[in-house]
């Protein structure tokens, strides 16, 4: 009867927790339903499959031209850097903690080799951009509020456009994270 409940015992919690987690997991049917409808609802999106972009979430308010994409018809493309951002913490001059970042830069897919062809120096003023707000306290305390991460998307996008110019119409943050030292 022990030998019994030693292989019955991991066996009933292995299904258990299989069950568990195919019902946390939620139904991935109900994914391509919500898709189609964010692409009907933006032409750009609907050209490239991709979801619908929010727009409105952009701190730079009414000046973002990411609108201009949706009324044009044109259709959005993604560059993403191929390595992360690491931007360090200085507290009296001695590194308190590494920000690393994982970025994209939205743009109309006609623009992507002249993108890609400045990538280095959208590197540089984006990494720029990071140095400042580091400097300047944007990742202290909650860098994460709502605020803060609107304020970080505004200065990333000033850096992006005066670097590459229009066609940079919005900067993804993907990943954002601090290591303290």
């Amino acid at each position: 009867m022990k030998k019994l409940l030693l292989i019955l015992v991991p066996l009933l919690a292995f299904l258990g927790g299989a069950v568990g987690g195919d019902m946390l997991g939620g139904s991935k049917p109900a994914e391509p339903a919500q898709g189609d409808a964010a692409t009907a609802a933006e032409p750009g999106a609907a050209e490239t499959g991709d979801p619908a972009p929010d727009h409105g979430s952009e701190g730079g308010g009414g000046e973002d031209s990411g609108g201009e994409a949706a009324d044009t018809g044109a259709s959005l493309d993604w560059f993403a850097f191929p390595n992360q951002f690491f931007v360090p913490i200085l507290r009296n001059g001695t590194p308190s903690a590494i920000m690393i970042l994982s970025l994209s830069v939205e743009m109309p897919a006609s623009a992507r080799a002249e993108i890609e062809a400045q990538e280095h120096r959208l590197r540089d003023a984006l990494l720029n951009a990071l140095m400042i707000e580091a400097n300047t306290g944007g990742f202290d305390g909650n860098f994460t509020a709502e605020p803060a991460m609107q304020r970080l998307r505004a200065a990333l996008l000033a850096a992006g456009r005066k670097a590459a110019g229009p066609n940079v119409r919005r900067v993804l943050i993907e990943d954002i994270g601090q290591q303290i030292q």
